[in-house]
């Protein structure tokens, strides 16, 4: 059965083109456009669609007011249409708290042009977003309390997080989970430019640990997160007694750019036994052979479990190849990470 999309968004011509593209595709049923929040709940009732595009700035209610009330009334998975803007950029992550899904970015430049060129992706993620699991929005939360920080073993040890699809939540709650003294982190996170070092600079507010978007040549330190820029790869290189992050603008990896992939491979190769990686929640396939070649290296690998998952896309192809030591719910991944961090080398066999 076709997946049944409502469209909301104030603007005539975006409307328009994701009529088009939603009308093209077999699988895709267009239920109605709205031009505003109002309208939009009329056709809520009237046909109970399986997602919603919604947009962020719109007349009469805005977008971040109308997800609100829609995940607090009547829950449905949504899919943001957003502005490659820091206004934009900041109101998406917002509504990724909130609760949506996902998001597709708007084109600085023609629009037109721009949208019917990912006409694929955005097809690709309704029928995720249709089929992805909603979780309870955990809101503004407070970081834990500090009663986990234990004394630092080595600054060899790192931790490496990829995600994808509801990766900025499970990120989050993974690092707020973290004691300021925990071991480096490098995170790489399905997201366009702009929009990566608007959740750096959130999560650097939100929890104990210093992050920001990564810059070529950084070092990973103990209580630091770098997040891969949008747009590029991030690799880890060994330089003498530290690990330095290089960016590079390869071809995508996966489909992606930055892929998680990457990140991994690139890291198995210089830190083997000291990683402690964790995929979460994504669709497709990036990371898993990646989390794999960790493993193999000798690092301790987690993958996130089906049920704490929004898509269980990547663990799943984790899982599947073996590349998980462990598969946990989302809320024991931090202690998961801290255990392993005490441990020496020896407790990081295969």
């Amino acid at each position: 059965m076709p997946v049944r999309v409502l469209v909301v968004d104030d603007s005539a011509l975006v409307r328009s083109l994701l009529k088009d593209i939603i009308q093209g595709d077999p699988e895709l049923h267009l239920v109605g456009c709205a031009p505003d929040a109002f309208v939009a709940r009329d056709l809520i009732k009237q046909h109970a669609p399986d997602v919603i595009t919604l947009d962020v700035e719109m007349p009469r209610m805005d977008g971040l007011t109308f997800l609100d009330k829609l995940m607090k009334g009547r829950p449905t998975p949504v899919l943001m249409i957003s502005s490659l803007t820091e206004k934009g950029s900041e109101a998406t992550l917002r509504a990724l708290e909130l609760g949506a899904i996902d998001f597709i970015a708007k084109p600085r430049l023609g629009i037109a042009e721009g949208m019917q060129a990912y006409t694929e992706e955005i097809r690709a993620k309704l029928k995720t977003a249709a089929r992805a699991r909603l979780l309870r929005p955990r809101g503004d939360a407070a970081p834990a309390p500090c009663s986990n920080i234990v004394p630092l073993l080595s600054t060899e040890k790192i931790i490496a997080i990829g995600a994808s699809t509801g990766g900025t939540e499970a990120i989050k709650e993974v690092l707020l989970g973290l004691p300021p003294n925990c071991p480096g982190a490098v995170v790489t996170l399905h997201m366009p430019p702009g929009f990566t070092r608007s959740y750096a600079e959130r999560l650097d507010r939100q929890t104990r640990l210093f992050v920001r978007e990564a810059r070529d040549g950084d070092r990973i330190l103990p209580g630091h997160v770098l997040i891969a820029p949008g747009d590029y790869h991030l690799e880890v290189q060994r330089s003498g007694a530290n690990y330095i992050v290089r960016l590079q603008h390869d071809a995508p990896v996966n489909g992606h750019r930055p892929a998680v992939d990457v990140m991994f491979n690139s890291l198995a190769r210089c830190a083997g036994r000291n990683l402690l990686a964790a995929l979460l929640t994504g669709m497709g396939k990036d990371g898993a052979r990646g989390l794999q070649a960790i493993r193999q290296a000798g690092g301790h690998t987690i993958a996130q479990d089906e049920a704490s998952c929004v898509v269980y896309g990547m663990p799943r192809e984790a899982v599947e190849l073996g590349a998980a030591r462990e598969v946990l719910p989302l809320d024991r991944i931090a202690a998961a990470l801290l255990q392993q961090a005490r441990q020496s080398g020896s407790g990081n066999r295969v």
